[in-house]
């Protein structure tokens, strides 16, 4: 064989062997790459809502934590109340925007269903429930409306459920 042949000899075994491997190489580790960036996006979240949990402790008078009906606030309760709830409403619909697809892989979706459940539990408690309104406005509007269902679902009676 001449070199030439040689050449083209290695030529077509790269082309038939090792430019698919390399294909098939890069898109495991783009794979990867995606499940990282996942990953680290869903730690952050987690960690601002453990970071609301400790706000909501140094706030233990708003009785944030405490399942039933909301005790009578001072004013300034009220506004503090308020405020809490619009950081967990700027939380939950960041999680939303950056997590929430219909076409999710089954870690996604399991990830996914951390965010849903605290969204549910969350809008449970009546006081949550009847700030919505007033919490979504300005909101990305798939959110609210995933949000809104959910409002609509844990309390039917409620004045969300009639807006």
């Amino acid at each position: 064989m001449t070199f030439g042949e040689w050449w083209t000899l290695l030529a077509n075994i790269v082309t038939v062997f090792a430019l698919p491997l390399a294909i098939y190489t890069f898109a495991v580790e783009q794979r990867k790459e995606r499940e990282n960036e996942d990953e680290e996006v869903y730690q952050l979240l987690s960690d601002a809502y453990i970071d609301f949990l400790k706000l909501a402790l140094e706030h233990c008078d708003l009785k944030l934590r405490t399942q039933g009906p909301p005790p009578d606030l001072t004013e300034e309760q009220i506004e503090r109340r308020q405020v809490l709830f619009e950081i967990l409403i700027s939380l939950f619909e960041r999680a939303y925007v950056t997590t929430y697809s219909e076409s999710m892989t089954a870690q996604q979706r399991r990830r996914w269903h951390s965010w849903d459940d605290f969204m549910h539990e969350w809008c449970r408690r009546s006081d949550f429930n009847a700030a919505l309104p007033t919490l979504l406005q300005g909101e990305d509007i798939d959110f609210a409306a995933y949000i809104t269902r959910i409002a609509v679902t844990e309390n039917p009676g409620s004045a969300i459920a009639a807006v």
